[in-house]
């Protein structure tokens, strides 16, 4: 921690090759880009899905600190910022879920499914820390836990009470709720590729050449910057929507 604070009083150089840096600093622009953009267009459609900008906002905004602090860690110690990382995803991953309630709201969403989705999150947020962080030699069977947990909110968000309140709610809240259901599914993929790619087991030979903390950062600008983007578009669409039949 002492020598983080003191990287912070300097600015620091990467290298040309330094690829883990690169995505760290463009990571934190990006992060810091979209969450000005989301902030700034809060009076753009109706007051109804501004909470949900405001998420999408936060959730970007609290990866950018995270991603500064980050990068200034890997420029100092030169080794993956695991606990910055999940402190990270503890708060941001659980938001993710919270938007899939707030724009099926519309169609009855009840925050028990909102408070299922979150306790999920952080299982297998937990369980994959675990497994990364405290007990490596048993990465495998820990990162086995958090792929049940991940995969129980793909089937309630694909094949569950979401997708049945997504079908009610139709138009531009079904097409948005697709669209981040893929992100869940392909998007949200990344991130056990990055676990076996800096975790030991059986899995070595086949990712262990990888570099984690690229697959992660690569992870998290698609994913963050992208579900905010899915929820911008369905709020304009709908107060379009919504002007054009008044």
């Amino acid at each position: 921690m002492k020598n983080l604070l003191l990287s912070l009083s300097f600015t620091p150089e990467i290298a040309t090759d330094d690829y883990v840096g690169f995505t760290f600093f463009v990571g934190c622009m990006a992060m810091m880009a979209a969450s000005v953009f989301f902030f700034f267009s809060m009076n753009s459609y109706d007051r109804k899905w501004r909470t949900s900008i405001l998420i999408s906002g936060l959730i970007t905004f609290i990866a950018a600190v995270h991603y500064w602090y980050m990068r200034d860690y890997w420029y100092v110690n030169g080794s993956s910022p695991t606990f910055f990382r999940y402190v990270d995803w503890i708060l941001t991953v659980p938001l993710m879920c919270v938007e899939f309630y707030l724009i099926l709201k519309v169609a009855g969403a009840k925050k028990s499914l909102m408070w299922r989705l979150i306790i999920l999150s952080v299982i297998m947020l937990v369980t994959g820390y675990f497994g990364e962080a405290v007990y490596r030699d048993q990465a495998w069977l820990w990162g086995l836990i958090s792929g049940a947990a991940y995969f129980i909110i793909v089937y309630d968000i694909w094949l569950g009470k979401a997708k049945k309140l997504a079908e009610e709610a139709g138009g531009a809240v079904l097409s948005a709720h697709k669209t981040l259901c893929w992100f869940v599914l392909v998007g949200w993929a990344i991130y056990p590729i990055g676990y076996m790619a800096g975790t030991p087991g059986w899995y070595e030979g086949i990712f262990g050449g990888l570099a984690m903390d690229v697959i992660y950062n690569i992870g998290d600008a698609v994913n963050k910057i992208g579900f905010g983007l899915v929820v911008y578009n369905l709020a304009v669409t709908a107060s379009a929507q919504r002007d054009g039949n008044s």
